[in-house]
């Protein structure tokens, strides 16, 4: 009598009893990430729930490909009160529809004809002198585009820098619940809706069904993750003098983008029962994908750890260069996001730009954020 052989147990790193791998989560979520990879591509972590992780282009394909297996929510994404609504949070068939209302306004084309000018402009006018640090000098200069891309002059700068300061704050801050923020930013977008600037985002916003909330989240995701990889490539750009040309921008926010993505993990449940590679994954798992581990990989990448925008000239691998995630659900503001910091780097060009301190560190917060000021020096 034949017998039916169980499907193989994912491998997963060490633990620390009794918390399984959730311990090691907080405090170096990368260094788990990583330890995890060398076991192969697909492993298991424990962490407040049982997780699978993957991180190769089939496995990108597999989980990023199919809307209706894999769903939103109830991912990581639900957790924070920034990005648990609008259409992050929302799935097929419904996710097609909403999606498609916002698309032409954030479209790569759209993006540049309206705010390219703008974003230059606002970047030339932020150009540090002297010694600065570039994490807080992004995070200034991304509210002031967010403003005129999503709100416009009329609307309380006030009330954005009080909205957006907890993702500045190192976890859990970022996932706590901030009712009063809240209120005070729907309130301010409800009155700018009511008379939205036409030479910004609003009366996209102003028209969609549920438009405040939405533009809440955006405004959210668009801040947190922008600034922080604004941060790392001025970093980067300051032990590579030659790259400060505006020839070289574009290649020079795509290389960041791979080496320092914000979304450093992205998540779905599944919705029903599959297999992968051989391995089971029940209903209700939750099912994570890492673009950091996925553009750090040697089988993609050559030399995957150092910073070389030149990469760029070569054909990118499929389903292996996902900065903003991939397919349907690929991220809507990622040609704003790309926009602003090409805008930065080019403002740069031909600017003296120097290392402070040659030590930096990563951490995974709700974003890949450094763990300390990246301290700079612009000018001679």
């Amino acid at each position: 009598m034949s017998t039916v052989q169980a499907p193989p147990q994912l491998p997963a790193p060490a633990t620390r009893p009794p918390f399984g791998h959730l311990s090691r989560w907080t405090s170096d979520s990368l260094g788990l990430l990583e330890e995890g990879a060398r076991l192969g591509p697909v492993f298991g972590l424990r962490l407040w729930r049982p997780a699978v992780v993957g991180y190769s282009p089939d496995w990108n394909r597999f989980v990023l490909g199919d809307l209706p297996r894999f769903r939103s929510r109830g991912s990581l994404s639900q957790l924070s009160p920034y990005l648990s609504a609008g259409l992050v949070a929302t799935d097929a068939p419904e996710h097609r529809g909403r999606r498609a209302l916002m698309n032409p306004s954030f479209h790569r084309k759209e993006v540049t004809r309206r705010f390219s000018e703008q974003f230059a402009d606002i970047a030339q006018r932020h150009l540090p002198s002297g010694p600065f640090d570039a994490v807080s000098w992004s995070s200034d200069l991304v509210r002031e585009m967010i403003m005129a891309a999503f709100l416009g002059p009329r609307f309380p700068e006030a009330v954005l820098r009080s909205y957006v300061a907890p993702l500045d704050r190192p976890m859990p801050q970022p996932l706590l619940r901030r009712p009063i923020r809240v209120r005070r930013m729907e309130h301010a977008l409800r009155v700018a809706f009511d008379d939205p600037d036409p030479t910004t985002l609003s009366p996209m916003f102003a028209a969609l069904p549920g438009g405040v909330q939405e533009a809440r989240v955006a405004v959210a995701a668009a801040y947190d993750t922008t600034a922080h990889v604004m941060a790392f490539v001025l970093w980067e750009l300051a032990a590579r003098p030659d790259l400060m040309v505006p020839e070289a921008a574009a290649d020079v926010v795509h290389e960041a983008l791979r080496l320092y993505p914000s979304g450093w993990i992205g998540s779905r449940v599944a919705a029903e029962n599959c297999d992968f590679a051989g391995y089971r994954i029940p209903s209700g798992r939750l099912v994570l994908y890492s673009p950091y581990l996925t553009h750090r990989s040697p089988d993609l990448w050559p030399d995957p750890l150092s910073f070389r925008p030149e990469r760029f000239a070569d054909p990118l691998p499929a389903w292996g260069y996902i900065p903003f995630a991939a397919g349907e659900r690929t991220c809507l503001g990622g040609p704003l996001a790309t926009a602003m910091l090409r805008a930065a780097v080019t403002a740069f060009a031909g600017t003296p730009l120097a290392r402070i301190d040659n030590r930096t560190r990563m951490r995974g917060a709700l974003t890949l954020t450094p763990q300390k000021p990246l301290m700079l020096r612009c000018g001679t």
